[in-house]
């Protein structure tokens, strides 16, 4: 068996220890940069849904008015100035002055407000009639509809009235 002693394992080593200094190393790269332009454009958008109107029921007869609300709810881009208005609805004959609900060939008059107190009429801004507006602040925003059926109408039978009212939201 081979012995070597402490001392030549320390000779050894330190001259092995000047052989790593002689191994190749790699070379240090040059370096290069640039910017990268990066860019997005943001479009006004808007949505709008509804929550429905529903009158319940209706006694011609009690000589009251109904009245019911529901809503739109707007949501628009932030910053985004936006107005809604809406059709006059889908009944015979029906106009901004009176709304009319069909039962077939039956017809029920109603209105829309924007106010509480039921005196402007939601419409598309002809005439007396309102439109709703607002700026987008990118979160939904609610608006409450109020609709009356007016008292009076004593000549509508019974049955199962409905209107279908456009909402329009320009933007």
């Amino acid at each position: 068996m081979f012995d070597i002693s402490r001392s030549a394992a320390r000779a050894a080593g330190i001259l092995a220890a000047p052989a790593l200094f002689c191994l190749p190393t790699a070379a240090l790269a040059d370096t290069a940069s640039s910017t990268l332009n990066v860019s997005a454009t943001v479009t006004a958008n808007c949505t709008v849904s509804t929550s429905p109107i529903a009158f319940g029921t209706v006694n011609p007869l009690s000589g009251t008015n109904v009245d019911a609300a529901g809503g739109i709810t707007v949501t628009c881009t932030n910053g985004t100035d936006w107005e809604a208005s809406a059709g006059v609805g889908g009944g015979s004959g029906a106009s901004f002055a009176a709304r009319r609900m069909a039962a077939g060939t039956d017809l029920l008059n109603y209105n829309l407000y924007t106010n509480a107190a039921r005196t402007s009429v939601w419409g598309d801004g002809s005439g007396t009639t309102v439109v709703v507006s607002n700026t987008g602040t990118g979160s939904a925003q609610p608006v409450t509809i109020y609709g009356r059926v007016g008292s009076g109408q004593t000549a509508v039978p019974p049955g199962s009235y409905a209107d279908t009212v456009a909402v329009t939201v320009t933007y």
